[in-house]
């Protein structure tokens, strides 16, 4: 099911989704791995407050599909770059990016966590159940529900030509 409407957000929107997440954590986690490009800003805000320091990131791409060709979400993961495994094996880490959508990329990097002998955690700003993969499978922690493609403040264009300068 595609999203019927867009909702964009504030960065005041971004720092409300941050504090509900918070005390949802249940447990202190060893590492933080955000997944390029969406997980980095949410989770470098969650390491601060969390005072996390072993902080990695994944990077993955899946083969580009065409709309109307589900076979195609079935693809795997291509994983750009991932961290070596020692540097995951026996840590409780926390899986952190901005949306769950079909949930294959978050899916795949704690699967692999799991792999290297981690003890992952999946977290996100969103959580869009409509769109789900993976059954009744959804993320461990996040802070809001939605069936709309979500924009950040930090996907908004920025270009020179969108810019309004203040006058000096």
């Amino acid at each position: 099911m595609q999203p019927s409407r867009n909702e964009v957000l504030t960065w005041e929107d971004v720092d409300r989704l941050i504090l509900h997440l918070i005390p949802q954590f249940d447990e202190e986690f060893e590492a933080m791995l955000m997944i390029t490009r969406g997980g980095i800003i949410p989770g470098g805000m969650l390491a601060e407050a969390m005072g996390i320091t072993h902080i990695l990131t994944a990077a993955v791409d899946f083969p580009a599909q065409v709309e109307k060709d589900k076979a195609k979400l079935m693809a795997w993961p291509q994983f750009i770059q991932f961290p070596d495994d020692p540097l995951l094996r026996g840590r409780r880490t926390l899986v952190v990016d901005d949306v769950w959508g079909s949930g294959r990329t978050i899916t795949a990097v704690k699967n692999r966590v799991s792999a290297a002998g981690g003890f992952p955690n999946t977290c996100v700003l969103h959580f869009n159940p409509y769109r789900n993969l993976f059954g009744s499978a959804r993320p461990d922690y996040y802070a809001a529900t939605t069936d709309a493609h979500i924009v950040y403040p930090w996907e908004i264009d920025h270009g020179a030509d969108r810019v309004l300068l203040d006058k000096l």
